[in-house]
């Protein structure tokens, strides 16, 4: 069973060190929940293990599968199984969806699909993620709503078919709906034994795709590791606890966090 191993990971942002030693290990087929206070590295890691030029790896290793993944480009990445979905998917005017699917797609396979066989792909993928098969026809996600875009995210771990997804707060922006959409594409790909790291500050998310292990990350590392009753935990004491019971002060704690609201609604720890 293939496994993400992340080791000792240093990350920067323009100079400035966000990810501090990471060590984490996501294994085919299971689903890790992320969680962690705002502005902590979440979104830091999961950008740069798909090779953001913005993200500089200072230290550490990461292995998928063995295969030393950092040495690879984004597309060398991709095509070895990895595969992110955004918290904000760039609008691409000039790019036709279906062109954009169609490239994605035969540059994972070393024979290009039937014209046929692209389209029975594609419109099963979009009448499964509730999406009109005429938005095939515009240009990527330019003029799509905030829902359209993250079930567009989706629709394109569908038909790449990665052997590990990273999930960026899909569910932020989404109605009752579409986070139910979502989810049950999420609980599909699952029974085919993805990989899954997803974060999020929603416990309804976390409810919905049920998670085999939680790692919550604090100060740029990860602090505690364990099952989903830590998610439970979270959402019902905040952060608090990892300061009072593992003695790790959280920086730049302003807030305490339930994930089962939004952050725009934080309680204020005076």
């Amino acid at each position: 069973m293939a496994k993400l191993h992340i080791e000792n990971l240093h990350v920067s942002v323009a100079g400035k060190e966000i990810l501090k030693g990471v060590d984490l290990d996501v294994t085919e087929g299971k689903t890790m929940a992320l969680l962690g206070p705002n502005g902590h590295g979440k979104s830091t890691l999961l950008f740069a293990l798909m090779g953001h030029p913005n993200y500089t790896v200072t230290e550490g290793k990461v292995l998928l599968d063995g295969v030393d993944l950092l040495s690879l480009s984004v597309d060398e990445r991709s095509k070895l199984g990895l595969f992110l979905a955004m918290q904000y998917p760039a609008e691409i005017p000039g790019v036709n969806s279906a062109d954009f699917l169609k490239a994605a797609m035969n540059s994972h396979r070393e024979k290009p699909m039937s014209l046929f066989q692209f389209y029975s792909k594609m419109q099963t993928a979009y009448k499964e993620m509730g999406i009109p098969f005429e938005m095939s026809t515009r240009n990527l996600n330019e003029g799509f709503s905030g829902g359209e875009k993250k079930r567009n995210e989706i629709l394109q771990l569908k038909l790449l078919e990665p052997r590990f997804a990273l999930l960026d707060e899909i569910d932020s922006g989404l109605d009752v709906d579409a986070i139910q959409v979502v989810s049950s594409a999420i609980r599909e790909e699952q029974k085919k034994g993805r990989g899954f790291l997803v974060v999020s500050h929603y416990a309804r998310l976390y409810d919905l795709i049920s998670p085999d292990e939680v790692a919550v990350m604090i100060n740029g590392r990860i602090a505690v590791t364990g099952g989903p009753e830590l998610i439970q935990k979270i959402d019902t004491q905040g952060y608090e606890w990892i300061k009072t019971e593992l003695g790790i002060p959280v920086e730049k704690e302003e807030a305490k966090v339930s994930i089962g609201v939004c952050a725009a609604k934080e309680t204020l720890v005076k």
